[in-house]
């Protein structure tokens, strides 16, 4: 169990923390040695962090994984543009391009192809690339992208760069150079991200923000560290809160499978239509369109008389091959039976569920660590001013993948919720009554996976009866209670729930709660401190409750809890 204070780069809003660098001479323009070198390290951020894209695929066969997809349809790119022998912009850019639209995978793939194609569309034309190429670049990316979808939708990629698109004018009137414009987008981009759960309530019920959006942000990220000169290691929370529950119960799969019976559309279907006919036109192109919007869904026909990339979901692929014969030869045949996906996702569910599984609440990043290290399977946010519902809770247990669940609520206040959550969980849940973290932790550490039900609720019933809690605090308004007259901001120590001690200075009172709370058998003494106080502070109390106690050991954690300066725990 780590002790120390982690970096978190997320804002209370959900959005992925852009860092700017500290004051230097900003960039005015972009040759295309430098658009190289930009394309490259976003292809290599997306590869990074393409697991984390497809952990928020929210459907329930998706035609291969958002993150995965885009980032082949990159590498793709950048292999292209690593292989142009000239520096020269346009030619990087044509590379750009061509290299997405070959490598294009999945609709994700397909449609960031376009905006790429539309970006490079906006760059050409130009030795190097300005504030004012860049916008006119955005809103072609926009355009192009726009237009390749027959039925586009709002909450996906699209959503993000058409806000980025729009808010460029503006931004630019702000800016120093292409850094801070860059900035500028990314920081639209987070917002519109943070708004995509209210566009597609299928995200909203899984709890996610749009896969393909955080996608392209993070290419446009990898665009600006190239700028900056400052590679920074992208942390995110794109789960967003329901009710309280803090969405990260299940970040491999948060969505429930479909069943077969809503899958439309069976086979996935993609393929390149190669050395068009002398006789094809771009007529022809959108007829053959039109003609596979009859038999399927999730069109895409993109490309021009040279090349043309299709996509489409069908219960007639070869259909769908005969048609696109009749403009041209057919390359790069891949056809994908969603189906059986389906059945092998379903079913590789079904073999996963275990026997036990382990919900905890807590509030702070260093308590939800300490059970997550614990093997706690989700961490549901909740303490004194933030209650879960009973609903919270039914949900965090159907998110975890066993047949019998174990509820923590390490709050006196959330126990009876806890207990009216087994009336609303297909799971079967059963409640340990903590009602402290200590108590949680001590619980938590008795479970025996390979035990019985019976025993183990035998043994974590004892584990938590084992355990002495104690809070320190401060008065929030000035009252008379437990025989202490107190003064608003008093700090106080609290045993089990009485007030045992009182004064103005942190050390002193937290030496005076423990000292209430100590008795012979007493051989472990655990602080964990709140993000109100520093770790040298913790050091300070606990090197001074270590010479008090010395057959006790004394072991300081990072809490992270608001209100507490301390939470005490006695063994």
């Amino acid at each position: 169990m780590s002790n120390k204070k982690t970096t978190n780069n997320i804002n209370n809003n959900n959005q992925m923390v852009i860092k700017k660098p500290a004051a230097q001479t900003q960039v005015k323009s972009i040759n295309g040695l430098t658009l190289r070198k930009m394309i490259l390290n976003a292809s290599r951020l997306l590869d990074e962090n393409k697991n984390h894209v497809d952990a928020l695929n929210v459907f329930p066969v998706p035609d291969g994984d958002t993150g995965t997809n885009m980032s082949l349809t990159l590498l793709s790119a950048a292999k292209e543009v690593t292989n142009c022998p000239s520096n020269n912009l346009s030619d990087v850019c044509n590379s750009f391009a061509k290299g997405a639209l070959r490598g294009a995978r999945g609709n994700s793939g397909v449609i960031l192809s376009q905006i790429i194609k539309g970006l490079c569309n906006g760059f050409v034309g130009a030795n190097e690339i300005t504030i004012k190429s860049f916008i006119k670049a955005l809103a072609q990316g926009t355009e192009v992208a726009y237009n390749a979808v027959t039925k586009p939708k709002e909450g996906t990629m699209l959503t993000i760069i058409r806000f980025m698109s729009e808010a460029a004018n503006s931004i630019a009137k702000k800016c120093q150079g292409i850094e801070d414009f860059l900035h500028g987008v990314i920081s639209e981009g987070e917002k519109a991200l943070k708004m995509t759960p209210e566009m597609l309530d299928v995200l909203k019920k899984a709890g996610v923000i749009d896969a393909g959006g955080r996608g392209l942000l993070i290419i446009f990220q990898g665009f600006v560290n190239v700028l900056t000169e400052k590679e920074e290691n992208l942390q995110f929370d794109d789960y967003i809160s329901q009710s309280g529950l803090d969405g990260k119960f299940d970040s491999e799969q948060p969505y429930e499978f479909g069943e077969l019976s809503e899958i439309e559309f069976a086979y996935c279907t993609e393929f390149f239509v190669v050395n068009l006919s002398k006789k094809t036109t771009e007529v022809d192109i959108d007829r053959f369109r039109e003609k596979l919007m009859n038999i399927g869904d999730s069109v895409l026909v993109i490309g021009d008389l040279s090349l043309v990339k299709v996509h489409v979901h069908t219960n007639q692929p070869g259909v769908a091959m005969t048609y696109a014969l009749e403009l041209g030869e057919l390359d790069k045949l891949k056809v994908d039976n969603m189906l059986e996906q389906n059945r092998q996702l379903v079913g590789r569910k079904k073999e996963e569920l275990k026997k036990f599984g382990m919900v905890s609440v807590c509030v702070g990043d260093g308590l939800a660590s300490i059970f997550s290290d614990l093997l706690v399977d989700c961490v549901l946010a909740g303490g004194q001013t933030m209650n879960p519902s009973a609903d919270d809770i039914a949900k965090a247990a159907d998110a975890v993948l066993a047949e019998n669940v174990f509820i923590f609520p390490n709050n006196k206040n959330i126990i009876l919720a806890a207990e009216q959550a087994k009336n609303l969980s297909k799971r079967n849940i059963h409640i340990i009554p903590t009602r402290s973290v200590p108590e949680g932790l001590s619980a938590v550490l008795a479970f025996n996976p390979e035990d019985t039900l019976e025993n183990n609720l035998t043994y974590m019933m004892a584990a938590k009866n084992t355990v002495k809690s104690g809070l320190v605090t401060y008065a929030v308004r000035s009252t008379q209670i437990d025989n202490f007259d107190l003064k608003e901001g008093d700090i106080i120590g609290i045993d089990s729930s009485a007030i045992v001690a009182q004064g103005q200075e942190l050390k002193k009172v937290t030496r005076e709660l423990v000292s209430r709370m100590m008795d012979q058998d007493v051989s472990n003494i655990t602080l964990y401190f709140g993000n109100n106080i520093s770790e040298d502070e913790a050091n300070s109390v606990a090197f001074e409750l270590s010479k008090e106690y010395k057959k006790c050991d004394v072991d300081i954690h990072f809490g992270g809890q608001p209100i507490y300066y301390f939470i005490v725990s006695l063994e």
